[in-house]
C-alpha cells in the first residue's frame, strides 16, 4: 500500500512539473485591440477567390466575429500573367472593408495607411497575412514610416508569409524592406497537410455544398468557385489542378489561422465541419 501510494504521488508530481513547465501556446492577435489585413495578389492564380470566401467564412463564425479586419485587393509583385478579377466576390464579402490595389495602387496605399494608423496609434497591432507578394507591404510601411515615425514597425508590424514562390516573385529591394521593417514571420506552406499549418489545397472537394447552412455564405461560395472555373488556366494564367479538378484551394488562409492562433486545423473537409455550420 505504502509503495503504492509513493508511485502516485511521484506521478501526479511528475505530472504537475510537467504542464507547470510546458511553454505556453504563443499569444499572436489581439481582438481588443489589433487589425488583421489580407492582402490578396490575385495574379494569375485563382486560388485567391476561394481564399478570399474561407476568409469570410471564417470571420463569419462567432468565435471571429468581432476581429477587425481589412482586404485588399491587387498586392502582385513581378510575376507575370493576367489578373484574377475579384471585384464582384469582394464587395459581396467586405462590403467597404477592402480597397483595389490594382484600380490604384496609391490611392490603395493612401487607404490602408490610414485605416492601419488607427489602430497602432491607439497601441494596438498589424498583422498582415501575405495571400501574395511583399511589395504593396513595403510600400505601405514606407507610408506609415513617413506619416508616423515615432511607430517602431519592426515590432508593431507583422507580415506572415507562407510561400516560397512568393517570395521569389515579391521585388527583391520590396522583400528586404519589408524583412527589415515589420516584424517577419515565415510560416509552413498551406498547401500541404501536416507540416505544422493547415492543408487548404484540395482537388475534387465539393462537400461544402452540404456544409455551409448560411445562406450568404453559400450564395459566396458558389460565386468563389464560378469565378475560379472562368479563370483558371485562361488566357494564359495558372492553371491550378485542384480547381480544374473541381476541388478547392485556399491554402493561404493558412496565414489567417496561423495568426489567430487554430493552425491546429487539419484540412480543407476539418475546415467546413468547423466554421461551415
Amino acid at each position: 500500500m505504502k509503495k503504492t501510494y509513493i508511485s502516485i504521488l511521484l506521478i501526479f508530481s511528475t505530472s504537475c512539473f510537467s504542464a507547470a513547465n510546458q511553454p505556453e501556446k504563443e499569444k499572436r492577435f489581439n481582438a481588443e485591440k489589433d487589425l488583421l489585413v489580407m492582402q490578396f495578389d490575385c495574379k494569375t492564380d485563382v486560388d485567391d477567390i476561394h481564399s478570399a470566401a474561407a476568409f469570410k467564412t471564417l470571420l463569419s463564425s462567432p468565435d471571429f466575429s468581432a476581429v477587425n479586419y481589412f482586404a485588399v485587393a491587387g498586392t502582385y509583385g513581378i510575376q507575370e500573367g493576367l489578373y484574377v478579377p475579384p471585384n464582384e466576390l469582394f464587395q459581396q464579402a467586405f462590403e467597404d472593408k477592402w480597397t483595389d490595389a490594382h484600380a490604384n495602387k496609391v490611392k490603395a496605399i493612401e487607404k490602408m495607411k490610414n485605416v492601419t494608423l488607427q489602430y497602432l496609434q491607439k497601441g494596438g497591432n498589424v498583422w498582415i497575412a501575405e495571400a501574395g507578394q511583399s511589395d504593396f507591404s513595403a510600400e505601405l510601411i514606407k507610408a506609415i514610416q513617413k506619416d508616423a515615425p515615432e511607430i517602431n514597425t519592426a515590432e508593431r508590424i507583422h507580415i506572415v508569409q507562407h510561400s516560397n514562390w512568393n517570395e521569389e516573385v515579391t521585388s527583391p529591394e520590396s522583400l528586404a524592406y519589408a524583412k527589415a521593417n515589420s516584424k517577419y514571420h515565415k510560416i509552413p506552406d498551406g498547401n500541404a497537410v501536416g507540416n505544422g499549418t493547415p492543408g487548404f489545397r484540395t482537388p475534387g472537394y465539393s462537400d461544402w455544398k452540404t456544409k455551409i447552412k448560411d445562406a450568404e455564405l453559400l450564395s459566396l461560395w458558389e460565386l468563389a468557385v464560378e469565378t475560379g472555373l472562368k479563370y483558371n488556366g485562361k488566357d494564359g494564367r495558372y492553371n491550378n489542378e485542384a480547381v480544374a479538378a473541381g476541388g478547392l484551394d485556399f491554402s493561404d488562409l493558412c496565414e489567417v489561422c496561423w495568426i489567430l492562433g487554430i493552425e491546429d486545423i487539419k484540412n480543407t473537409e476539418e475546415f467546413f465541419n468547423t466554421f461551415g455550420r
